[in-house]
């Protein structure tokens, strides 16, 4: 394991991209590296209109003076700034899925083995470039020496010795969220500007206030961030917007709980990251600054259907005459009843 100290803060080559992207859209690219950072740094209907995967910023400003009846987006949360008060200044629903720093909490009740290579797995898909990827890790120090290595292990079975000679490790997806994200390690990280390739990288030794915590990573980046245990972890992830997913790998039913009531997240999984918007009885969505609203099954035929009330009441008899004027005792008691029922 190489030492070096956490990467400086440097300015980054065009603005991030964040949004969450099929694996057709990025370039196959294929261990990784464990650093010390404390020495270091379906098929749309007629109806539907999709959009090109290509806008950024000013293509959606664009397209966002026109009216829509509802507006769904995947992103980051700059353009979702700029859809929800464009939606707001036309009164449409909007369906915003933006993403955020998704922790991941590992204690010593679990196989660390196991909860290292699924941590791996959801980590390094997609180079790390999924909205629902873990962002960063949190255990103590004792969990933490045991997890390094164990991390290298998963990444070296998943992508071999060299990942960028692997088949199953991707590419980041243009030049400006290339450039971001080298700033964001520490020098002679494996990179290839030409290519655009990160090499799968664990950060450790990382605190709170580096660059590497201070947004959104999306990219195939893991710092770990020591703390005291449970309590201080559930502070540090209340400490910022809420994820739009929260991953704990605990098998203390009390610590579960614990998580489940005292965070705020748009979902949260144990034992498995990101797995869980593929479940389709889930609702998937976001929460403040990861976005509004849910979609997937049931859910997102309720978010993109509007439910029209219909009433249809025969003329005769003409029943109604009971709440016409002019208004008695009678009526007035009558009428409150039947209104009280709905209440």
């Amino acid at each position: 394991m190489e030492l070096s100290r956490p990467a400086p803060a440097q300015p980054a080559r065009g603005g991030p991209r964040r949004r969450k992207r099929r694996r057709s859209q990025t370039e196959r690219a294929g261990p990784g590296h464990v650093r010390d950072a404390r020495q270091a740094g379906t098929r749309c209907p007629r109806s539907c209109g999709r959009v090109g995967r290509r806008g950024g910023a000013t293509e959606t400003t664009s397209l966002l003076e026109e009216h829509f009846d509802h507006i769904f987006f995947t992103g980051g949360e700059r353009v979702g700034r700029i859809v929800a008060a464009a939606a707001a200044a036309q009164l449409t629903p909007a369906t915003l899925e933006l993403g955020g720093k998704s922790p991941v909490w590992v204690d010593d009740t679990v196989d660390l083995e196991i909860a290292a290579r699924r941590i791996a797995w959801g980590k390094f898909m997609n180079a790390g470039q999924t909205c629902v990827a873990p962002d960063y890790l949190l255990t103590t120090p004792a969990v933490a020496r045991r997890l390094e290595p164990l991390l290298a292990t998963a990444i070296r079975e998943f992508y071999g010795a060299d990942p960028a000679a692997s088949d199953s490790y991707g590419r980041i997806v243009n030049d400006a969220a290339f450039f971001r994200l080298v700033g964001l390690v520490p020098a002679g990280i494996g990179s290839d500007a030409a290519t655009r390739y990160i090499a799968p990288t664990v950060l450790t030794g990382v605190s709170l206030d580096d660059p590497v915590m201070q947004g959104e990573i999306f990219g195939p980046i893991l710092p770990i961030v020591e703390v005291s245990g449970l309590d201080e972890a559930l502070r540090v992830i209340r400490s910022g917007p809420a994820p739009l997913a929260l991953y704990a790998f605990t098998s203390s039913a009390r610590a579960r709980r614990r998580i489940i009531t005292g965070t705020t997240s748009g979902a949260v999984a144990f034992g498995v990251p990101s797995a869980h918007l593929s479940v389709a009885g889930l609702p998937f969505g976001g929460v403040g600054r990861s976005g509004m609203g849910a979609y997937h099954g049931e859910r997102g035929l309720l978010t993109f259907s509007h439910e029209k009330a219909v009433l249809a009441k025969p003329l005769r008899p003409d029943t109604l005459r009971i709440a016409y004027p002019p208004f008695t005792p009678r009526k007035d008691a009558i009428v409150r009843k039947v209104l009280g029922r709905l209440r």
